[in-house]
């Protein structure tokens, strides 16, 4: 079974009813962890994080056979990983009824607390200073520093221009360096 099918190949056969299913699951295989990690990066926890991506596997393929290529199919599906993690995240805090800064505080204790995390003391502190930012400096951060996203493929997912993004990710480094300083 060939499983590095090009995302033009993936919508083709996604085209066709006969090879749906097959095709949808070639794409799953594709891009499961990276969406996995993407998620798990905003939502810190693993549980959280795999609820989450059932969702957006259900919103892409509810939304595959409607697909314009205007953007990158990777770059779609992780604007739908987003929305939907930021509508995670405000719905958690509207049910908790807590302000922004408190839940931080509660995702920082969910980290510490969730034994799929293997990170080190370092690893938790920068966590914790990533946390700290406000969310489009965080996911802006999280998609430069950990998934090495180039800021004009940035600027297609969060709608930003190029520049704005640049000033973002250099305010979340500063505030993450001072973070983990001490200052």
């Amino acid at each position: 079974m060939k499983e590095d099918y090009s995302d033009e190949e993936l919508l083709k056969q996604f085209e066709n009813e006969g090879t749906r299913p097959k095709a949808f699951n070639l794409l799953v295989i594709k891009y499961q962890k990276r969406l996995y990690w993407h998620i798990r990066k905003m939502v810190l926890n693993h549980d959280d994080a795999d609820d989450i991506l059932q969702n957006v596997w259900i919103k892409i393929w509810n939304g595959l056979s409607k697909f314009r290529s205007d953007a990158g199919l990777y770059t779609w599906m992780y604007r739908i990983a987003s929305n939907e993690c930021l509508t995670f995240l405000n719905k958690k805090k509207k049910k908790l009824l807590v302000p922004l800064a408190d839940m931080e505080n509660l995702l920082s204790q969910s980290l510490e607390a969730d034994s799929y995390f293997s990170g080190d003391e370092i690893q938790l502190k920068l966590q914790k200073a990533v946390l700290s930012l406000p969310e489009k400096q965080r996911i802006v951060f999280n998609l430069r520093y950990y998934d090495e996203m180039k800021y004009e493929e940035m600027s297609g997912l969060l709608l930003t221009s190029v520049g704005a993004l640049k000033a973002s990710y250099h305010h979340a480094a500063k505030k993450i360096e001072k973070f983990i300083s001490g200052d």
